[in-house]
């Protein structure tokens, strides 16, 4: 799971569309940075059910249109919120801006 898109993924989930391929990762982009802002508050507050509600969420989403790197981050923030560690899940958080960054750069690409 170390790619930033597994294009076979989303070809899948987008029938092979590349207007739709374009729709569905800027759509993940934009919902994945609302989502980012709502965990860095929950991370702050210490709230880990909330964390990884959202965390799970966002895994969710990355992992059905094959944002591989994405979703495996949101799955490390979701195991470090259940164990109370949430500097890691700060520190998890903080290389998403990165993946979005290449996420969207993929979306362009396409």
């Amino acid at each position: 799971m170390d790619e930033v898109l597994e294009i076979e993924q989303l070809r899948d989930v987008t029938m092979n569309d590349p207007q739709l391929m374009r729709e569905i990762l800027g759509a993940l982009v934009d919902d994945t940075s609302r989502q980012i802002e709502l965990l860095e508050a929950a991370i702050r507050q210490g709230d880990s059910k909330l964390c990884m509600r959202l965390a799970h969420y966002s895994k969710g989403a990355c992992v059905n249109v094959g944002a591989n790197r994405a979703a495996g981050v949101f799955k490390r923030i979701e195991r470090s919120a259940a164990e109370g560690e949430f500097s890691e899940c700060a520190q998890s958080l903080a290389g998403l801006a990165q993946q979005l960054e290449e996420l969207r750069s993929a979306a362009q690409s396409l």
